[in-house]
């Protein structure tokens, strides 16, 4: 046992997900008595590891092996995906941590914490996937209070034979709905005006406890949480967007019109062997669906190229897909040979070269197709989040945007961070707007002292 409380710090890795879990178990260790901070001689360091793609975890294994290696006397907890997904085999590889504790834990650190300091040898913690839900209070957030993330769900019981996720992750997993709600609201008491819904497969939450998908249920009970002015989906799954879920995004005013839907691909033979449904005929479909429904929409997509046997024809398929589709925001990764899944094995892997060289074709497909979106969007106005202010002017979101990953607002005008702002805009670029706040004057040269590459923190 500790003889006092400790300065705890928290190394967090990977996605929003790794996030959210952070701030679970700070909060928990701080209502146990701990400081957390991020002070570089704290008593305990955790790690909250990614272990989604190869380049993940070998940031993983820099970051544990640099924490041991400056921890003196103190104590490294490594926790989260990649704890889970290699278990002794991580500790083997990054050793001198104090502790290996796998996914789903946030509520038990304080006891974690206190376990290191009672034993002398390594513990490994790795139990099967499993998530316990930290007590909705004791989220300590961190970043910019007016946006938060806001887990509805762990795992998945999709079978990608690309994904690392459902093996240490586990299966489908969703949070209750009045504890969601519970949990909206306590955001809003303490600032948050947006909420980022996210999951493995949003549209799949509440199958597991109602026996239902209930996707729309939630969306109108968050819809009436006071304080709450944005609620946005992350992420969907292609032939989960079923009508219900299209009727509550047009239909409740706090649900931005924004869809971010990994298609990883279009032509049918990819698809079929990545175990994903559809093909891009039916996406195009979904998508004249949507917009007919929500005509304001912001779509968005990930694909991956070079996948296992992955043709010059099929990947021109995606090309042409990209030309067609007309989408506002398209991310992609060149394929990722993961052990332990189907796709490590099969036959026909892509050389890195023609992986790169693919990639950036789809890219440069898409730029033409974001600036026209964009420019189509000069002369008019848009409602904007504001996250940062300097000399005059502020950089914020739209509802086509979302955190880290879309691109900013740029406007001149006088605001503050965490309000919301009409802003004019004058220019559209590949990625960003740039404008200036309704009743301000329009910039007469577009100097932006805080402007940056799109998904970064503007300052």
């Amino acid at each position: 046992m500790p003889e006092s409380n400790k300065n705890v710090r928290i190394i967090t890795l990977g996605c929003a997900k790794n996030d959210v879990d952070s701030e679970e178990i700070a909060g928990v260790l701080r209502s146990q008595g701990h400081e957390v901070g991020d002070s570089g001689s704290a008593d305990v360091t955790i790690i909250n590891t990614c272990g989604f793609l190869e380049s993940a975890k070998q940031e993983s294994i820099a970051a544990i092996r640099k924490a041991v290696a400056e921890k003196g006397a103190g104590k490294v907890i490594v926790a989260g995906c990649l704890a889970q997904r290699m278990g002794e085999e991580l500790a083997k590889l990054a050793p001198g941590a104090d502790s290996y504790v796998g996914v789903g834990q946030m509520a038990r650190f304080g006891e974690i914490v206190e376990s290191v300091f009672a034993h002398h040898e390594p513990v490994i913690d790795v139990e099967p996937p499993h998530h316990r839900w930290a007590d909705v209070p004791t989220r300590a957030r961190s970043g910019r209070p007016w946006s938060s993330y806001l887990k509805v769900s762990e795992g998945c019981d999709h079978r990608c034979t690309f994904c690392t996720i459902p093996s240490f992750r586990g299966n489908h997993d969703s949070k209750p709905i009045e504890r969601v709600v519970e949990e909206a609201r306590h955001l809003a008491a303490t600032g948050t005006k947006e909420i980022n819904l996210i999951a493995q497969d949003v549209t799949q939450y509440g199958y597991d406890l109602y026996k239902e998908f209930t996707l729309p249920k939630l969306l109108r009970e968050l819809n009436q949480v006071d304080g709450i002015e944005w609620i946005r989906l992350l992420y969907f799954y292609p032939n989960r967007l079923t009508d219900d879920v299209i009727e509550a995004m047009a239909t409740l005013d706090k649900v931005v019109p924004y869809i971010d839907i990994p298609l990883q691909h279009t032509h049918s033979d990819v698809l079929r062997r990545m175990k994903r449904p559809w093909d891009g005929d039916r996406y195009l479909a979904i998508f004249e669906k949507v917009r007919s429904a929500i005509p304001e929409v912001a779509i968005r997509t990930t694909f991956i190229v070079g996948f296992p046997g992955e043709t010059d024809a099929e990947f021109r398929h995606m090309v042409d897909f990209v030309q067609a589709a007309k989408l506002d925001r398209v991310g992609a990764f060149t394929f990722s040979r993961e052990p332990g899944t189907p796709a490590h094995d099969m036959d026909g892997q892509v050389p890195k070269k023609i992986k790169d060289e693919r990639y950036d074709r789809l890219m440069r497909a898409q730029k033409p197709i974001s600036l026209g979106i964009n420019k189509g969007w000069e002369g008019k106005s848009i409602r904007v989040l504001v996250d940062e202010v300097k000399d005059g002017w502020m950089a914020g979101r739209s509802f086509r945007d979302a955190p880290e990953i879309d691109g900013w607002v740029y406007a001149k005008g006088d605001a503050q961070p965490g309000q919301f702002v009409e802003v004019r805009i004058t220019e559209g670029r590949e990625y960003d707007l740039i404008g200036h706040i309704a009743g301000s004057e329009p910039p007469k040269r577009q100097l932006i002292p805080l402007q940056m590459s799109s998904g970064q923190s503007p300052l």
